[in-house]
């Protein structure tokens, strides 16, 4: 009687263990870059649901790569980005000119860009040795650019312009791995705070806003491994990229974690199956879009990362996407 109930009581663990696991939904691969493009890394969609991706090209030469695919995933044209470097990070479609701005990192500014000739012209400005990384908007239009290497988020108006540092603070640098400070970030939808995360410090961080100008920085929520790209959704929950864990993590509005969704599953032909350094994401209906930026961090002198091997092997680069779902 003893062995069983022994065996009742493991049992009963196992299966209250299986009940707490993530569910982390089923991740699917939308589209998968030309042959000799790499590192997608930025993320946007047009009014008409086209996706598209820049490219963080470490390894190419310039100018800048973006892609445009359609809902089936399909390459609908390649653009060249005239005059920029081959490092392309954040890109959106201003909410109010419709414009499509593109960070150009290797330049520290960001272009307005002719979604089909790829022509472009400077947007906005900073000062300082830059690592401009994200944008975000107000309802005002407002632009702001976040600074992962000064640890500042810049502003300009819809017109853009030179830009103005909007605030600036320690929690927006960082020392840790990867060596990027503020990342990805947007607004709550009563634009009384913005939430920004901190790769190397695996951070969120809450900026308090009150008729338009910063409070001050404080830590929202620790521990996501490489938080990277960030939105909020309609109910205030936010969605990170974790770079690091292969995974997005979803906060609730009190900063409890209550979805983690996608991982790692290996590669098939060269290209990643799931995540593999997820970096931004975007939703487009029932879909959230993410680039697997597939870095190698060793190539920009850094140590290993448990991913460093596996994206090293990566010969065909991908952006994935799972259900905007957030499971019981």
């Amino acid at each position: 009687m003893s062995m069983l109930r022994a065996t009742l009581a493991v049992l009963s663990l196992v299966l209250s263990s299986q009940a707490a696991a993530w569910d982390r939904g089923k991740v699917e691969r939308f589209a998968t870059l030309p042959t000799g493009a790499a590192n997608p890394e930025g993320i946007a969609v047009d009014r008409h649901g086209d996706v598209y991706v820049t490219t963080f090209a470490v390894t190419g030469t310039p100018p800048g790569r973006l892609f445009v695919f359609d809902d089936d995933g399909d390459l609908k044209r390649e653009v060249q980005v005239a005059g920029s470097s081959n490092l392309l990070l954040g890109v959106a479609f201003h909410p109010h000119t419709n414009d499509l701005l593109v960070i150009d990192f290797g330049a520290g500014r960001v272009l307005r860009v002719n979604p089909f000739s790829g022509a472009a012209t400077v947007f906005a400005t900073v000062t300082g040795a830059s690592g401009l990384n994200a944008l975000a908007f107000d309802r005002a239009g407002n632009v702001y650019i976040s600074d992962s290497a000064q640890g500042i988020i810049w502003r300009t108006g819809p017109a853009g312009g030179a830009a103005a540092a909007w605030v600036s603070h320690p929690l927006l640098t960082t020392t840790g791995f990867p060596p990027f400070g503020a990342n990805g970030m947007d607004f709550n939808r009563r634009e009384d705070a913005l939430f920004v995360a901190n790769t190397g410090d695996d951070r969120v961080i809450r900026i308090p806003v009150s008729a338009g100008a910063p409070g001050t920085p404080a830590v929202f929520a620790q521990s996501i491994n490489g938080a990277d790209g960030l939105f909020l959704d309609e109910h205030d929950n936010i969605w990170v990229c974790a770079n690091q864990a292969d995974e997005i993590v979803v906060l609730d509005p009190s900063g409890r974690a209550i979805a983690k969704l996608g991982d790692f599953d290996g590669l098939k032909n060269g290209a990643p199956e799931g995540f593999l350094f997820p970096a931004s994401l975007v939703r487009k209906g029932d879909w959230i879009y993410v680039t697997n930026l597939s870095l190698d961090l060793r190539l920009f002198g850094l140590p290993q990362a448990v991913d460093s091997q596996w994206a090293a092997e990566v010969t065909r680069h991908t952006v994935s996407r799972v259900r905007a779902r957030i499971p019981r």
